[in-house]
């Protein structure tokens, strides 16, 4: 299963290079305009998240329907993000990211009018939530893309740790401003709230500076031969390779349950809405503490060990919710699930982009999304018509200990013992002693793992 990388492969390590390490002087005033944009504009997305859920959840109690709409909500994304990637490295990111925002705003925007006008039919839901998934396939890579354009690299990992925390706190207000809406006047005005807050966001963004890389300038090569470059390029990094692999098996067998569990609360405790809206803000409330741990005891942390961690802590609490005998303690186990969240996200999110080159930070990011997108709703085409069939609860219960035997065998595999040195030699923070652990971990895994140890090196007699 190890490809051996070609002789790029070296330069993994030195992801910062002339490009990444010139963040404007300024990047303090970038990072603030920046977060407060995507956190304003992220409220309202989520807002929308939490209503439509629900709206689906109570007027069908179906898991077919839930079904249909984690495919609306992903499967978009995934398709469109193959190209969102490619136009992200070829266009400057803070532009498109103005783009595809504003193109959302405008089409929710003709979306809640038909609704306010009497069209409330569930294809129309559907509608809107696939066109902001299409949206989503074209901002998502770039926005992650341009964070180490403007943030310097030994503050990424404070500032991913940050934006985690911030965006914990929105989903924290976010199911709480849903309930509110939501239970007092309906679906329709939710998606005018997004627009709104997607307008102030493009409005915080417009002012921040950010650079357009140098390397697109003298770009010769197409789309496609970007398209399948990116490809490459993953394939022969064993360290998102198989980062990627393991997002998959997170959002295929974690994430897509964790859809059905409101389905649970309707089925077995009740269909009132502040039982969602309690379950979203323990949620919340753990990944708002997850958040605060990476940004500051944690930040120190090695980036794999910690997504080690979440990842077999995932599948245990997921077992936890499906055995969990009544509804405060099912509460519990979603809090300490979200406390895991950032623990995961914000050292995955840094590992690659300190790993990967600028200049291809689009193309991978967009197949991140595209794991992400398309994995949850071939999970929910699973999960949702089994959960009409067989209980919640034991649907949850498989979906834990498969994590667990997947995720082990993933790990002992020669490819994931190689991914594992190679992420401990590429953390540039270490300097020449991360360099000398890379050198003791070489013996166990061959001439992956040289490569890997002479590239830290020469990073760390660079210093």
């Amino acid at each position: 299963m190890n490809s051996e990388p070609t002789s790029s492969s070296a330069d993994d390590v030195l992801a910062t290079g002339a490009e990444a390490s010139a963040v404007p002087a300024h990047w303090k005033r970038n990072v603030s305009l920046f977060l407060s944009g995507q956190t304003i504009s992220l409220f309202g997305s989520m807002i929308v998240q939490y209503a439509v859920m629900w709206y689906v959840t109570f007027a069908t109690q179906s898991g077919f329907a839930i079904a249909l709409y984690a495919l609306a909500a992903f499967l978009p994304q995934g398709i469109v993000s193959i190209f969102g990637g490619v136009v992200a490295d070829r266009m400057n990111r803070r532009v498109l990211v103005i783009i595809a925002d504003s193109t959302i705003a405008a089409v929710t925007l003709v979306l809640a009018l038909a609704m306010f006008n009497g069209i409330t039919d569930l294809w129309v839901i559907l509608l809107a939530v696939g066109a902001r998934s299409i949206g989503a396939g074209f901002q998502t890579p770039a926005v992650q893309a341009m964070i180490p354009q403007i943030v310097p690299a030994e503050n990424l990992m404070r500032v991913n740790g940050l934006f985690g925390s911030i965006q914990s706190a929105m989903a924290l207000l976010a199911p709480a401003a849903a309930g509110a809406v939501f239970g007092l006047w309906g679906i329709v005005p939710v998606f005018f709230i997004d627009v709104v807050t997607a307008v102030i966001g493009v409005g915080f963004l417009a002012f921040v500076s950010v650079p357009t890389l140098a390397s697109i300038a003298s770009k010769t090569t197409s789309y496609r031969e970007d398209l399948v470059e990116g490809m490459l390029y993953i394939w022969q990094h064993r360290v998102v390779r198989w980062l990627l692999g393991v997002f998959a098996i997170i959002f295929l067998l974690t994430v897509a349950p964790s859809f059905i569990t409101p389905l649970l609360i309707a089925r077995t405790f009740g269909t009132e809405v502040w039982m969602v809206t309690v379950l979203e803000i323990a949620f919340s409330v753990g990944m708002i503490l997850g958040g605060v741990l990476v940004a500051t005891v944690l930040a120190k942390f090695g980036r794999m060990p910690l997504i080690l961690f979440a990842t077999f802590g995932f599948a245990v609490f997921t077992i936890a919710l499906g055995l969990a005998p009544d509804l405060w303690l099912f509460y519990g186990f979603m809090f300490a699930f979200g406390l895991l969240v950032p623990l995961f996200s914000a050292p995955f999110m840094t590992l690659v982009q300190e790993t990967v080159q600028p200049e291809m930070h689009g193309r991978v990011f967009s197949y991140v999304g595209i794991v992400m997108a398309l994995a949850t709703p071939i999970g929910m085409t699973v999960f949702g018509p089994l959960a009409d069939v067989i209980s919640v609860h034991t649907l949850l219960i498989i979906a834990g200990v498969v994590t667990i035997l997947v995720m082990t065998v993933a790990v002992l595999l020669p490819s994931g013992r190689a991914a594992i040195a190679a992420a401990r030699a590429q953390r540039p923070a270490e300097g020449a002693e991360g360099a000398e652990g890379a050198e003791g971990a070489e013996g166990a895994e061959g001439a992956d793992g040289t490569d890997q140890a002479d590239a830290a090196r020469r990073e760390a007699d660079a210093r």
